[in-house]
């Protein structure tokens, strides 16, 4: 149990474990029951199987790095038989595959997770959402998502995280956060939203971080903040507000005529907001009275016909006598043309 693998250094005072750089295919299966703190990096695992740690052999293993591993799979189980890890960094592999049943069934009672450059893949990114909407991650108290070149996130991700406290989605590349709910995050205290893409936050999204009593630090910094009429919702949180780091140097990035002016210093007269800006939603708004109107038209019609459907019905019959009478007339002259009597009869009327 003192034993230290081949290629790791140990330290039992210390109670740590170091495997770096040291081309490890897969998790020494010798590893000291002393350990608590693991580095397991810059190795080619390629894979964390299931059971990939010892059962009951790491009773106080609480941080595991294992960062820059090349591991493109986490597998149903990898991550169970670790009842006191505390501490899990995953950042800068190519995760193509994550488990939801990484931590087992039960759960785990892991307080943070690094993930830093290890979401390129959607699917690994929607298996991170299944897992953490499951609640098997409900402990967590900080996220790391940084560097991940997130377009969007899926709806709910963070719902069932209601002990977070740090949560970091820096250096991605977010364009919105409509489909974020930030509600439930009650001791949420630091929120990094710098180095993205973000042209706006819409007011739905600064009501959510108005309403989160514990959140003192929003960072927003080098996003491409889009100076039109739909900044003004952000740009009177950003005057109210001191939950936003640096806010002083938020600058417009569009358009050319804003470029580089403060957001605190604008105002309605630099956004020209006499012409509402949202469309869409005035186009919906025209086709639902549009539909209504519509309705209403053919209501009144339907009526009308049902109030009138005797006089329709003595009008439709006087056409349809009117046609009869007009078809019989073209019969009559018919027959008279048909017959080379009555033609030569009609002929010679005038003698």
């Amino acid at each position: 149990p003192g034993s230290c693998p081949a290629l790791c250094e140990c330290s039992e005072p210390a109670k740590t474990v170091k495997c770096v750089n040291r081309n490890l295919t897969a998790v020494p299966p010798d590893l000291p029951s002393y350990v608590r703190n693991l580095f397991i990096t810059g190795n080619r695992l390629a894979r964390l199987p299931a059971g990939a740690f010892p059962a009951q052999r790491l009773p106080d293993l609480s941080a595991l790095n294992l960062s820059g591993n090349h591991l493109r799979a986490v597998e149903a189980g990898a991550l169970a038989a670790l009842p006191a890890l505390r501490q899990l960094d995953l950042s800068g592999n190519p995760l193509v595959s994550l488990s939801p049943q990484a931590f087992g069934e039960g759960g785990s009672p892991l307080e943070e997770l690094a993930l830093r450059g290890a979401l390129r893949d959607q699917g690994v990114l929607l298996s991170l959402a299944a897992m953490l909407q499951s609640g098997a991650l409900r402990n967590l108290s900080r996220l790391e998502l940084a560097d991940n070149g997130l377009l969007l996130l899926p709806a709910g991700t963070f719902t069932a995280l209601l002990a977070l406290r740090q949560l970091d989605l820096g250096n991605s590349s977010l364009v919105g956060l409509r489909n974020v709910s930030f509600q439930a995050l009650g001791q949420l205290q630091s929120l990094n939203l710098s180095d993205s893409s973000l042209g706006v936050l819409r007011n739905g999204t600064l009501a959510q971080f108005r309403g989160l009593p514990a959140l003192r630090r929003v960072g927003l910094g080098r996003n491409a903040w889009v100076c039109d009429c739909t900044i003004e919702d952000l740009v009177a949180w950003l005057k109210e507000s001191d939950q936003v780091e640096g806010k002083e140097a938020l600058t417009c990035a569009y358009p050319d005529k804003t470029l580089g002016k403060a957001l605190l210093k604008i105002n309605g007269s630099d956004l020209n907001c006499s012409v509402p800006v949202d469309l869409p939603s005035q186009l919906q708004t025209s086709y639902v009275f549009l539909g209504i109107v519509l309705a209403l038209i053919g209501a009144i019609f339907l009526l009308v016909l049902y109030l009138n459907r005797k006089g329709i019905k003595k009008w439709m019959h006087n056409i349809r006598d009117a046609c009869r009478d007009h078809m019989e007339g073209y019969h009559y002259r018919y027959e008279i043309n048909a017959d080379p009597r009555l033609t030569n009869l009609s002929s010679n009327s005038d003698v």
